[in-house]
């Protein structure tokens, strides 16, 4: 079972990043809030033109700038608990829709609660075209453990507790965190599909799943989005990205740096890090825009110069031989 347990520091190598930042960050807010809609399905994973879209749509109406914000990394040391600095991790959100961001990423498991406490703490009443992603299926008895928790039961109270940490009527995206292998599929969408029909679900989406559950829980409830881990390195998923690109879904990689700070330097990342003089993290997060129309990565971290970097990377365009030597590299 994937999860997102042991998330990874948001940096880089020390590659220089300032005259990046000079050139780019004025244009990056610009850029996420660009008018380019995804065409689902009109490009496959294995053709070689680059995805250029900055937008796209989860569900045919909730169109969504395609470099989100993930809020785990904002709550305390291993996901547990507040974070030392309540009134940064308010900052850095609040400085993310500022920067253009227009999805934010969450789960009950993170903290658990925090994360969606301090969410609604910095941002509500939300800004219009915000969107507000959380999860459930996934408990926290205690600090390093995630213990699944598939119960239809469960699953609506969580729905309703997150509505009340979020102060929301109705949340626009809400996924799965992972399947529980002690309950039916079947069973934990019914419970999801019970709660989109009583309007306090609009889109349900996946996380930590393969193709066939995907194609699964479709004849449940219809799915928006899948949220996997993936990565220059990790692409364990990408018959879920081919899944995602044919079937006209989201696909939000967690992790979406991966190792990159340990990547050796004739490494084609590094070396196109270092030729656009940015750092190796935006470089990734540029692979990753370009690598498919349905990517929307999701990137988090509990600093402001990071957030801010991470945005910029938005406006970077790797050379055709770049992409396709980045592209060859896997783990």
């Amino acid at each position: 079972m994937m999860t997102d347990e042991f998330p990874q520091p948001n940096q880089g190598p020390g590659v220089t990043r300032r005259r990046f930042l000079r050139t780019s960050l004025a244009g990056g807010a610009a850029l996420l809030a660009g008018k380019s809609d995804v065409i689902f399905g009109a490009q496959s994973s294995t053709t070689p033109k680059m995805a250029t879209n900055t937008t796209l749509k989860l569900g045919g109406d909730l169109t969504v700038n395609r470099l989100g914000f993930g809020a785990m990394r904002i709550t305390g040391q291993g996901i547990w608990g507040w974070p030392p600095d309540r009134e940064n991790a308010v900052k850095i959100l609040r400085r993310a829709i500022e920067l253009g961001v227009n999805l934010i990423d969450t789960a009950d498991a993170y903290g658990p609660e925090t994360s969606e406490l301090l969410i609604a703490q910095a941002l509500h009443p939300y800004p219009g075209g915000l969107v507000i992603a959380t999860k459930g299926g996934l408990t926290r008895p205690g600090p390093g453990q995630w213990v699944p928790n598939g119960r239809p039961e469960h699953l609506k109270q969580a729905v309703e507790a997150s509505l009340k940490r979020l102060r929301l009527e109705r949340i626009d995206l809400y996924q799965l965190h992972t399947v529980d292998p002690k309950v039916p599929l079947e069973e934990s969408l019914g419970a999801l599909k019970q709660m989109q029909d009583a309007g306090k679900i609009r889109h349900v989406g996946l996380s930590n799943v393969d193709p066939d559950e995907i194609a699964r829980a479709r004849k449940i409830v219809p799915i928006v989005s899948v949220q996997n881990r993936y990565n220059i390195e990790d692409r364990k998923s990408e018959n879920v990205l081919v899944y995602c690109e044919k079937e006209n879904l989201g696909f939000l990689p967690w992790f979406p740096i991966g190792g990159g700070g340990g990547l050796k330097p004739e490494n084609p990342l590094n070396a196109a890090a270092k030729a656009h003089g940015v750092s190796v993290v935006q470089a990734a997060l540029a692979w990753l825009l370009e690598r498919s129309p349905v990517m929307l990565p999701i990137p988090g971290t509990s600093s402001l110069a990071h957030l801010v970097e991470n945005v910029a990377a938005t406006k970077l365009k790797l050379t055709p031989e770049e992409w396709k030597a980045i592209d060859a590299v896997a783990g």
